[in-house]
């Protein structure tokens, strides 16, 4: 089944954007949600039209958040957890810890916007900013042994 999406939603597309799901998702959730519309072809003209009068917005956010990722460079982001003896942490690194620490330096980043790799022990591993469609960008996170 083939639908327009009318806000981002993650692992399925960006707005605007026409993607084919299966038809249970799209007609019993995406469509009833308002977060989809039938990819017809009346549809399809519409958002052409908005796409075509929104582009220059459109580069606008781009440019912004191509600017968010050079301000953000190489950083490297310290997470304290607490560790057992054998090196692995006790729960888990989660992108809400990251996104906090990012808002403490200066960076207004969404939580859903970043994915992590998968952290169990102390070391360095990375994360991935969905910072626009376009646009993402690489930080590095050091987890280490917090102090008592």
């Amino acid at each position: 089944m083939e639908i327009i999406l009318i806000t981002d939603i993650a692992g399925v597309g960006y707005k605007n954007d026409i993607v084919t799901v299966k038809a249970g998702y799209g007609r019993n959730y995406l469509i009833p949600q308002g977060f989809a519309l039938l990819a017809n072809t009346s549809n399809r003209k519409i958002v052409a039209e908005n796409v075509r009068q929104a582009s220059h917005k459109a580069e606008k956010l781009k440019k912004d958040a191509e600017e968010i990722a050079a301000a953000i460079g190489d950083l490297t982001i310290d997470i304290k957890t607490v560790v057992g003896e054998s090196g692995r942490i006790f729960g888990r690194v989660t992108n809400t810890q990251v996104s906090d620490i990012l808002k403490a330096k200066g960076f207004n980043i969404d939580r859903k916007k970043i994915t992590l790799d998968d952290v169990k022990s102390v070391g360095t591993y990375s994360a991935l900013i969905d910072l626009h469609k376009e646009v993402k960008h690489k930080i590095a996170l050091n987890v280490i042994a917090a102090e008592d």
